[in-house]
């Protein structure tokens, strides 16, 4: 399965803020020149990378003689200012050793969740790929806000990976890989060389966050590695210091832990369906609408609906759950929230008769419903 690494050409490889920092002060120059020593080489072999960093916040802790990551959102979006400033110029400077362009992308989740902002970030990234430039990518900080409390480059890193087709997504963490155990309380955890992706049991494997300066843990990780899945692409979660640890995975060294997909990737608008993170309301289906869609991959009608929660409109994304609330698929919305509260259960012959009116007979359409799971 380790030949999948010597084939891939697109790589998308992120490095989390542990990673990052010196002892919680500041940048970490030193491993920093290594990466991009590491990704020169990958550029050299005909591969093309996206570096996608964690680091702007806990510079900016640095710079600003913070004692501590802040907690008040204004207060992280000046810290991520200030540190953007040091992470891009780190970044830049070790690339200009080789000859080699980089360029800043900060994106939010608005960016990818806007059809028309996707396909523009995907235009610019796949152009700068084509140029031979290092895109380095990070989420805009400066000016989310609940991004800031609750996000995580893991989750952007796959939708990275998803957005430009990636062959490989590498999550460089401080860990060797998924362990069977928690390695840090169990000395006998033994590492997963190899997984499924799409696997519920391993993410019953991973720990909280154990970070104090990054927002990601093992869980969020795996995580990813299931929503890259969606689009074929093997994650590798792997330990970032491992000397040369880039080249060594490009050569098909069993290092870290490979997330393998056996799903038949998603076609675009699907997939940029699927890396949706925030859906507006909550379709709860009956056993039948559950199974025609799993198995089918059919329509949503109103037939099948027993409950909507959320305040949506036409258009809006919605999350198709079961009886236990386990999503099995996600859609925009033919109807409005008011609208598909009149219409549960009723078959669309009845919907003029309801509303007065009518749009489509689904409540969400199989063209713009994609199955999660």
């Amino acid at each position: 399965m380790r030949e999948r690494l010597k084939l891939a050409k697109r790589w998308v490889i992120k490095v989390g803020s542990s990673l990052l920092t010196a002892d919680g002060q500041g940048l970490d120059h030193a491993i920093i020149a290594q990466w991009t020593t590491q990704i020169t080489a990958l550029l050299d072999d005909d591969r093309q990378v996206v570096l996608v960093s964690s680091g702007s916040i806990a510079e900016g802790v640095a710079r600003l003689k913070l004692p501590c990551r802040p907690t008040r959102v204004d207060e992280l979006q000046a810290a991520a200012a200030v540190g953007q400033m040091g992470l891009v110029r780190a970044y830049e400077s070790g690339f200009e050793r080789f000859g080699k362009l980089t360029a800043q992308v900060l994106l939010t989740h608005d960016d990818l969740a806007d059809r028309r902002r996707y396909l523009n970030a995907r235009g610019t990234l796949s152009t700068l790929l084509s140029h031979g430039v290092v895109p380095v990518v990070n989420e805009n900080d400066t000016v989310t806000t609940d991004e800031i409390r609750l996000g995580d480059n893991d989750t952007l890193a796959a939708q990275v990976a998803n957005l430009i087709d990636a062959d490989v997504l590498v999550l460089l963490t401080d860990q060797q890989g998924l362990f069977d155990q928690d390695p840090r309380t169990n000395p006998d955890a033994k590492l997963l060389e190899r997984a499924n992706a799409s696997d519920s049991e391993i993410l019953a494997l991973a720990g909280p966050a154990g970070s104090t300066l990054g927002t990601g843990g093992m869980r969020t990780k795996i995580l990813a590695a299931e929503r890259a899945a969606q689009n074929g692409t093997t994650t590798v979660i792997a330990h970032g210091r491992e000397p040369d640890i880039l080249l060594r995975l490009r050569d098909g060294e069993p290092l870290g832990t490979m997330l393998v997909s056996d799903q038949k990737p998603l076609d675009a608008r699907k997939r940029w369906l699927a890396d949706h993170l925030r859906v507006k309301g909550t379709l709860t289906l009956d056993e039948g609408a559950c199974n025609v869609i799993r198995k089918r991959g059919s329509s949503l009608l109103a037939a099948g609906i027993t409950k909507s929660t959320g305040d949506f409109l036409r258009g809006e994304l919605v999350a198709c759950v079961d009886n236990n609330g386990q999503e099995i698929a996600r859609g925009l919305a033919n109807y409005t929230a008011a609208e598909t509260t009149k219409l549960l259960g009723l078959s669309s012959d009845r919907f003029v008769e309801t509303l007065g009116y009518s749009y489509e007979p689904e409540l969400v359409h199989r063209d713009n419903m994609v199955v999660t799971r």
